[in-house]
């Protein structure tokens, strides 16, 4: 089917990179990638027509007055939260793409990237550069999680102190996306990963990507599902829980994370604004778990906990 896509460009200033992801995010677009143009940054991200139910806008007058309310809605929010931050009001333009073209459009922008000590994410598309860190290739499709996104990398840097040796330890990761963090266990030594997201589409993608890394079905099992799903898969208690999703959904998966945990488990949790952070703690207290670490990058935060079983 033609124009199956809608591509957003966003000129924003640099303050404000993080939090558009974000809002891209929760609106459901996918493949987001950005770049610098001069001293602002250009961020384009593609919305499936199905979820953005539209008819086209830009700012060609020819065509803004057929935007229709779902994009519109879109735009008022991103206007918002530049107002809020204090920052200069974002341009923004979309256009339409058929399918064939999305699939292509978007990779032209991203561009290998170091994360950490320890990582390099390279473009499935790519060839693979001479590297002394872990390279891990990467095609997101319409997935979650390319690496740009400040709490992926927070979640892989947590990850690496966690992992530094392997440990032999049993991961999951819950709302897995592109698989970049699950995958990004298994480089550092992880014996066996449990990857689930509710997302199909994510599913796809996750698996795609473990085979691009040459990462076995024994090593990495991916299911469509969430935490209700780990318990059924789960033979015994894992030793690791990573969840890059949004605090309020970490809140609600927090009271069953017991079920497949044990006294000695770590968790990395992100995808949280650090306005967000205390009432995501005080889950945590209230069934068992501290908070060892807050990670900071912008306005976002990553939490690495441990099991407490004090008075319960």
């Amino acid at each position: 089917m033609a124009n199956d896509w809608w591509e957003l460009q966003i000129l924003c200033e640099p303050e404000m990179e993080d939090s558009l992801f974000w809002r891209l995010e929760v609106f459901g677009c996918r493949g987001m990638a950005s770049e610098s143009q001069g001293h602002l940054r250009l961020v384009r991200s593609y919305l499936p027509k199905t979820q953005g139910n539209a008819c086209g806008g830009s700012s060609d007058s020819r065509t803004q007055t057929q935007a229709h309310v779902p994009l519109e809605e879109l735009s008022l929010a991103i206007r918002q939260d530049a107002l809020t931050m204090g920052l200069a009001v974002p341009e923004i333009q979309w256009r339409s793409l058929d399918e064939e073209d999305w699939a292509s459009s978007w990779k032209q922008y991203w561009q290998p990237l170091e994360i950490g000590d320890r990582f390099l994410i390279n473009p499935a598309w790519l060839p693979l550069p001479a590297s002394e860190r872990l390279v891990l290739r990467l095609d997101p499709g319409v997935a979650f999680g390319t690496g740009n996104h400040a709490t992926t990398q927070l979640c892989l840097e947590s990850l690496s102190r966690l992992l530094s040796d392997g440990n032999n330890a049993v991961v999951v990761d819950i709302g897995c996306g592109s698989g970049i963090l699950a995958i990004g266990a298994v480089l550092l030594g992880a014996s066996k990963v449990y990857a689930v997201d509710v997302d199909p589409l994510a599913v796809r993608s996750t698996a795609s990507n473990r085979e691009l890394n040459q990462i076995s079905l024994e090593q990495l099992l991916v299911e469509q599902g969430s935490i209700e799903e780990l318990q059924q898969l789960l033979s015994a208690p894992v030793d690791g829980i990573v969840c890059n999703i949004l605090a309020e959904v970490i809140i609600g998966l927090i009271p069953a994370m017991r079920a497949i945990t044990k006294p000695t488990t770590w968790g990395i949790l992100s995808g949280i604004l650090m306005n967000q952070s205390p009432l995501v703690t005080d889950a945590l207290e209230q069934h068992g778990w501290f908070v060892a670490h807050i990670w900071q990058r912008q306005d976002w935060c990553c939490l690495n906990i441990q099991r407490s079983d004090k008075g319960l």
